[in-house]
Parts: C-alpha cells; structure tokens; sequence
C-alpha cells in the first residue's frame, strides 16, 4: 500500500473521499464537488440515513467518479486515534471497490485546523496498517477476493508537514509488520533456527544480533530453557538483538520475549481441538522483534535489548517430564508439575541473562503466557503486572497514547506462596485459581531489584476478526504501544 501526502484541492477525477459533519453539514470543498456534480451528494444524503455522525460512511456513483462521503460527527472529537479509525475504515470500504487509487480530501473544519498535519499522517499509517494481508501461501486467490485498492492520497493543506510526521509512523508500521509476519508464519516455516536467522535480518538497519545455541547455553546453565525444548529435534536458541542509539554509557531498555514457536503441551499434552493456533505461542518474542525493528527503523536515540528465547516444545522420547526438576540459570531449583507451563521456564532464563549481563535501566517481558489471563480480561485488555509503580504508570499512559489497552494486576506474597515445592525452590506451577497472576510471581524470582514489567499478551496477540487498523491474524499489539513507552521518557 503507498501512501502520499498532497497539497489540498478537489481531484477531477478518480475516487474521491470527502467529509461531512453531523446534520449533513458539508465541509467547503465537499460543497464545490456537490455543485460540481449538480446536487447529487445531496440528494444521495437526503435518500440515505447517512447524515454525518462519526464514521458513517456513504458511497455515491457520480460522473466524475466515485464519492465516498465520511462522517465527522460534530467535529469535537477528531484527534489522532479518530483519525485512525477513520483511516481503517475508509480503507475497508474501498479496498475491493475497484478502485486502485483513491483520494482522502482531509479538510480541517472549523476550529480543528491545528494539528491537522499530525491528523492526516496517522489516517495515512492506519491506512496502511489495515491493508496488512499475509497471503504468501494462499495460490488460487480469486481476483474478485484480492484488494484492488494499491494507492491512497491523502490531501491535506500543510502536506510536508503530515509526510515528516508519517515518516516516524511509517516505520514503526515496519515494525508491526514484521512481528504480524512472524505470528503468521506456519510452524514448520518458523522454528528456532529459521526464527534466529529472520532475526539477522535487522542487521541491515544497524541492529547487532547474537545468536546462542543449545551448547553456549549449557554452558551459562540455563536448565530452565534447555528442559522445554529438550523433545524437540529443532535446536533450541537464544537471540540477543542490540541497537545503540543512545548515549554510550546509558544503560539500556530491555524487552524479553516468549518464543515457543509450537506449543503441543508436551507431556502434558494440549487437547487437539485449536492446537494449530499454538503457532502464535511465539507472540511475545514476535512483539520484541517488531519494536527492534521500529526502533532502528526511526534511528531512536536509546540503547536498547531486545532478548527471545526460542523454542519448540514437544512430546518425544526425551521430553521433560512431569515431576522433573530443573537447574535455572540463576541457581534456582524448579520443579516442572506442568510442561504445558513451559513459557516461564524460558523467560526465567532469558530474564536473568539479560539482567545479569547488560545491568538494564528496566526489563518489560511479553508473553502469550496463560489462557488465565483470557479468562480475565479477554482481549481486550492485555494483563500486566510490575514491581515499580513508575515504571507501570509510564506504561498505562502510553497505552492511553496509542489505544493499546492494559490493566494492571497484582502480585503479593499470597500468590507467591502457592509455588512452594517440597523438593525445589519452587515449582512452575501453582493451583487453578489466580493462575495468571502466579506465572507472574514465578517470573519475579529471575529479576532482582531491577525495574520489571510482565505483560501476558496471551489474548491480544491474535484477532479472529478484522478491526479498524487490525485485520483478522496476527495483531503486532504491542509494537505501538512500547514504542510509544520509549519515545515519551527516554529519548
């Protein structure tokens, strides 16, 4: 999908997408193109329910072309978010109209002229954004199903201005994209090594990127990971993504990833009915990876760690058993009740590698962890919890920023309890209940005194339906959201 910005004028020709306000209030340049076309946006208006609240949207045939009228309701409420909503919902509307070009008359009324640039750049990205598709393997797409739409045009009066602005946005869209790609991908496509080697792909924009096999992490003891991949003929691995855009000696941000690229359970073996969606297991390291490529994308200016233990989990004749136990790499003894638990045992230990050796100003861990935390809250808030209060607060006003929701959860000596084990330091399970909230105690353990955040992004990282700037798949949450987190403190 290209995206341009141009100088404001009515097109005389082509699709064209024009405003209108509540009670039918047409805006100056959508008044030239109703008397341009002797009254016929009018008339469709009068024939139609169509009367300018938010979102509405009508289309009308024309001689000049296709009109698509969008309502503004009163005006009042159009900031960016509205813009994006507004920017993936013309989309939809046109993307298989036949149209392959199609222009956004982004008129500012009045009383709305200031950050009107800002406006059209973020209806320009959602537009992007919601024509993502991942259509690699599909081979007998008929045309009548595939997107004609290839171009928008969004116009706008101080259109250099919404290019600079796009330019940011347009590269954490990259970003986005990449971790969409990731989650989308079949399992027998994205396995450890093949995963690790996409990493290198971000060496390109400037990112270092280290790779770790199962020998290298023997020998840093990282039992805790080593046990979940141990039934899989796929080679367990660890990537370590830097980028140094920050001060020399600042210390970096650190992001940690859950990378199970398949989940079947292992021993304790997932039912088969939806085991196919456990390809997205790895969403929490696709989330890392994607904010990597953002951030070098736009050049930040931070020093960042992007960290993803990759794995596969499965049932062979050497899997990890059910009253195993495990050495973590930080010494703590783990007994497995659970191998269906297997995501913590890999953040444990990739946690407390990150910690150890890059002494981070943060960590904030994203994992597909638990179906406990769908049961709470669905999807529409991703679950999170923290041990510093700043920290979490600098979060949830990011997510307000970008519409990425979170909620806060506990964590609390009550929980932590619950994992007490009769032969180790812990088990990697604790009851039923709360069960959320007890993978969460359990990650405590692997990060000390450092600033840490756990977001359980088990029910954001997949939509089984489209949304305004998020077709149905895989989602990229995350991305935005964290970027956004980086860019209002720390740079």
């Amino acid at each position: 999908m290209k995206i341009s910005f141009q100088k404001m004028a009515l097109p005389e020709k082509g699709t064209v997408v024009l405003g209108v306000l509540a009670g039918g209030k047409m805006l100056p340049l959508t008044r030239d193109m109703d008397r341009a076309v002797k009254g016929l946006l009018k008339q469709a208006m009068a024939d139609s329910t169509f009367d300018g609240g938010a979102h509405e949207t009508l289309a009308v045939a024309t001689p000049r072309g296709p009109v698509l009228l969008y309502g503004l309701g009163d005006g009042k409420a159009i900031d960016a978010a509205w813009a994006e909503k507004a920017g993936g919902t013309i989309y939809a509307a046109l993307a298989k109209s036949g149209a392959k070009v199609a222009h956004v008359v982004f008129e500012a009324h009045k009383g709305g002229e200031e950050g009107v640039e800002t406006r059209a750049a973020h209806l320009g990205v959602a537009v992007k954004l919601r024509a993502y598709r991942f259509d690699k393997y599909r081979t007998t797409l008929k045309a009548k199903d595939k997107p004609t739409l290839a171009q928008v045009n969004v116009l706008v009066e101080k259109y250099t201005a919404a290019r600079r602005v796009f330019s940011g946005l347009d590269a954490v869209a990259e970003g986005v994209f990449m971790t969409r790609d990731l989650v989308s991908e079949p399992p027998n496509v994205l396995y450890p090594d093949s995963y690790a080697k996409r990493c290198k792909e971000l060496t390109k924009l400037g990112v270092t990127v280290q790779i770790l096999g199962e020998k290298e992490m023997a020998k840093l003891g990282m039992g805790a990971l080593l046990g979940v991949g141990q039934g899989s003929v796929r080679e367990s691995k660890m990537v370590v993504m830097r980028w140094n855009g920050g001060a020399k000696n600042a210390k970096p941000l650190a992001f940690i990833g859950k990378g199970v690229t398949f989940d079947t359970g292992g021993i304790s073996l997932k039912p088969a009915g939806g085991m196919e969606d456990m390809k997205w297991d790895m969403g929490g390291s696709g989330t890392v990876v994607g904010l990597m490529r953002a951030l070098a994308g736009r050049k930040a200016k931070v020093n960042v760690i992007g960290a993803i233990g990759l794995v596969e989990n499965m049932p062979d004749g050497n899997a990890q058993r059910p009253g195993d136990v495990v050495t973590s790499m930080s010494g703590q003894t783990i007994e497995v009740i659970n191998t269906d638990a297997e995501g913590r045992l890999v953040l444990a230990d990739v946690l407390h590698y990150v910690n150890d050796k890059y002494k981070p100003a943060f960590m904030i861990d994203l994992a597909t962890l638990t179906g406990a935390m769908m049961v709470s809250l669905g999807q529409v808030n991703c679950g999170y919890f923290a041990n510093d209060d700043a920290l979490s607060d600098k979060l949830a006003a990011a997510a307000k920023t970008t519409g990425e929701q979170v909620w806060r959860m506990p964590l609390g000596a009550e929980y932590n309890k619950q994992l007490d084990s009769d032969i180790a330091d812990m088990k990697n399970v604790g009851p039923r209940w709360g069960g959320a909230i007890t993978a969460a105690c359990f990650l405590e353990r692997f990060v000390g005194e450092t600033p840490w955040i756990h977001m359980d992004i088990a029910g954001m990282a997949w939509s089984s339906k489209d949304k305004p700037t998020v077709p149905k798949g895989g989602t990229g949450w995350g991305v935005r959201l964290l970027n956004q987190l980086v860019a209002d403190n720390y740079e």
